[in-house]
């Protein structure tokens, strides 16, 4: 994978067992540089505070989904740049499109190996 292994990530996740399943496989990539946020809204706060190169995200959370976090990070012009990945159980093709429209940069439907995220991370990064 010819991306930067110490560029901050941030996983956005509000179930412990999937953030620490997510953070060990980014560990296992090489990824040092990961900080967590249990839901949309402190990670955006997080993203005020912090530039992150990646933002993975689940999409069903509460006070404020990873769908809602995504047009949030593309409607403002300091985060906007920001390579965001939606991470989801749902298969419908309804949640797909409106990640599209959102801008999103690649999703990734759940249970997914390590395997998978590597190559969804090097397809953001491919030159």
């Amino acid at each position: 994978m010819a991306v930067n292994l110490s560029m901050p990530i941030l996983v956005v996740e509000d179930h412990n067992a999937t953030s620490l399943i997510l953070r060990t496989m980014l560990n296992h990539l090489g990824f040092k540089n990961i900080d967590e946020a249990s839901d949309g809204s402190a990670a955006l706060a997080m993203m005020r505070e912090k530039k992150y190169t990646l933002v993975i995200s689940d999409w069903n959370m509460e006070p404020m989904t990873g769908h809602e976090l995504l047009k949030e990070v593309r409607a403002d012009e300091q985060l906007a740049k920001c390579r965001f990945v939606i991470v989801t159980s749902n298969l419908s093709s309804a949640h797909v499109v409106a990640a599209k429209k959102a801008k999103v940069d690649n999703y990734i439907v759940k249970p997914f190996s390590t395997d998978v995220l590597r190559t969804k991370i090097g397809e953001l990064f491919a030159e």
